[in-house]
């Protein structure tokens, strides 16, 4: 027995051609560096290279002092700290700190930080300023040595390209990089003289506080202190632990400071009203559409406020999803401001998942690259039946599934029974795989929640008890798309084929006249890898997919989608440079939670120390 709620279907409306940017809608002025494309690239990219190698080189100086005189150099003109002459260590503490900021400012530049620009310039500036000095107070000294020419070189190509590092810092990181420096040097400062207090045997004399604080603030920089030890083994397990603690102080704040911006979702209630605006009157030309609804996005707005794209930052990548909403007239001005804004911060944009058709608005507009990297299962109503010898297995399965009790029943979710409402909810973490709710491109993120009351469950009942739901999305007022699909883990097998069935058979009555199932990912290497004169590429291909099947379902879901023979639409990947594949992959695998990043609980930590939890 099935139950279902009735659906209206208002008038479809005529899709518009894709054309020109709306009249009146003028382009976003660019940058000195947008205009140039070829110097935007290779300027930040070569700067950052050039600065790792330069920050490798002065690290080096210290270690072989005698390929170059810089360390000595720079010793010459630093003041003597108290307790004797230590000014070789003096200079390279000073050559370790600054190689240490090159090399940590080097994947900032590559990503065009401005306040990478800033540091690097200084270090570099100073380094040369020091040696200036030296050169000027020993007019004996032969010649300028060739470091100095590179540097200074360098640094003039940096101050001449200075218009190519204008990205914008992550706004944490201005109270983030300066709380964490001050918390974590009080920290480090309080350790070294808890140490010296705990060793206080073993120094020469009765030295004052004073002169332990000044010892503990040199050796965080790696400069000898005015204190003496009975023994080497105890200078030298205080000279190690103080330096490690300041490389962990200067490695924690130059992190904060150039770490990718990753800004907190801004998806507001006037933007989340104006979207469904968008999505009554142009949702059906995407199956995506209604999930760029999801609440850990944000959205920028084309300059008409006609289309808009839904974004989140992982990793220092600006991932969109699916197409832009709105009207595809207005897509270009909506693509401009959205890469805009990824170069304003330095982020990688990449769209995953979007149709043929966006693809390419998308490389015309922004001149990025498209991969296709697999199919959507779409099943249209009409075509559907179980009949024929091509779904004996289908048909099968759903008969026994019949057999054992099984009925289905479908409600709109503004019409779930409280009760069952309850407990779909709760059923839905209880047979979740793994602790981790999956899904971004394909996945709303919520169940049950008021603000979609045209989302559609269907529900297998056995002995009045939920044992599997579906749960679909709107597409447009004639489709739905998948959403989630769960089942209990002593269901049996059949039950999700039942239940698609269910909905394909009540969908004449809901005004439903196609549905979006699993997204295959590279389903046609997949498909054709198998094929009789398949060559060895195609074949090498697909065995990598089914060795990845073993963790990640691949091969599973587009075999579960081809047991309902849809249409296969294809979705692609778009991307600025084939350099950034590998940053976007691993940004979508963690935006799909496929790739969690562990986190450390106050819970867990305590459960650890076994200082008592209660369940």
């Amino acid at each position: 027995m099935r139950r279902s709620t009735p659906v209206s279907s208002p008038p479809r409306r005529a899709e518009t051609v894709i054309a020109a940017p709306e009249a009146g809608e003028r382009r976003p002025r660019r940058s000195r560096g947008t205009d140039r494309p070829l110097l935007r690239r290779l300027v930040p990219r070569l700067a950052g290279w050039i600065t790792l190698l330069l920050g490798v080189r002065t690290i080096i100086l210290v270690i072989r002092p005698q390929w170059w005189e810089h360390v000595s150099g720079v010793g010459r003109v630093l003041p003597t700290p108290p307790g004797g002459p230590v000014l070789h260590g003096a200079a390279a503490a000073t050559a370790i700190v600054s190689g240490a900021l090159l090399m940590l400012v080097a994947h900032a530049l590559y990503r065009r930080k401005r306040r990478a620009w800033q540091v690097a310039t200084t270090v570099l500036a100073l380094g040369i300023a020091l040696h200036l000095v030296h050169f000027l107070h020993h007019p004996a000294a032969r010649g300028v040595p060739g470091w100095i020419v590179v540097d200074g070189a360098f640094l003039a190509g940096l101050l001449v390209f200075r218009r190519e590092f204008l990205a914008e810092p992550d706004p944490r990181s201005r109270w983030a990089a300066p709380l964490a420096f001050v918390g974590l040097g009080t920290f480090s400062v309080v350790v070294g003289l808890l140490l010296l207090l705990v060793r206080q045997h073993q120094i020469v004399g009765k030295p004052s506080v004073l002169d332990l604080l000044r010892h503990v603030l040199y050796g965080l920089i790696g400069i000898p202190g005015p204190l003496s030890f009975r023994s080497d083994g105890t200078g030298d397990l205080v000279a190690a632990s103080l330096a490690g603690l300041g490389a962990l102080t200067l490695v924690a704040t130059a992190y904060l400071t150039f770490r990718p911006a990753e800004p907190q979702p801004a998806l507001t209630e006037e933007d989340e009203r104006r979207m469904r605006a968008l999505l009554a009157v142009h949702g059906r030309r995407d199956s995506l559409g209604y999930f760029a609804l999801r609440r850990d996005k944000s959205v920028v707005w084309s300059p008409s406020g006609k289309s808009c794209i839904a974004y989140r930052v992982v990793s220092g990548v600006m991932l969109a999803s699916g197409d832009p909403l709105g009207d595809p007239e207005a897509w270009p001005g909506a693509i401009r401001v959205f890469l805009a804004e990824a170069e304003r911060h330095a982020w990688v944009p990449a769209v995953l998942g979007c149709s043929e058709r966006a693809g390419e608005v998308w490389v015309r507009e922004g001149g990025l690259s498209a991969l296709e990297i697999g199919d959507e299962a779409v099943v249209h109503v009409d075509d559907f039946s179980l009949d024929g010898r091509a779904m004996r297995n289908v048909r099968q399965m759903v008969n026994r599934v019949r057999r054992l009790g099984y009925h289905a029943v479908l409600y709109r979710s503004a019409d779930l029974p409280p009760d069952l409402r309850e407990h779909i909810v709760a059923a839905a973490c209880e047979w979740r795989d793994g602790d981790t709710e999956r899904g971004f491109a394909m996945a709303l993120g919520r169940l049950a929640d008021p603000a979609d009351p045209d989302c559609l469950f269907v529900v297998a009942l056995r002995d009045g008890q939920p044992r599997a739901f579906l749960h679909f999305v709107p597409w447009g007022p004639d489709g739905l798309s998948l959403d989630v699909m769960r089942r209990a883990p002593n269901g049996p097998p059949g039950v999700n084929e039942f239940l698609i069935t269910e909905l394909l058979a009540a969908c004449p009555r809901l005004g439903i006249h196609r549905i979006s199932l699993n997204f295959a990912v590279f389903r046609s290497a997949l498909e054709r890898g198998d094929r009789l004169g398949a060559g060895p590429i195609l074949r090498s291909w697909r065995a990598i997919l089914l060795f990845a099947s073993r963790w990640v379902q691949i091969e599973s879901l587009y075999r579960f989608n081809a047991k309902f023979h849809p249409e296969w639409v294809p979705r692609y990947l778009v991307f600025p440079d084939m350099l950034d594949v590998p940053r976007i992959a691993l940004a979508a695998l963690e935006a799909e939670a496929f790739i969690v990043w562990p986190r450390p609980r106050i819970r867990q930590l305590r459960r650890l120390l076994r200082m008592g939890v209660r369940p």
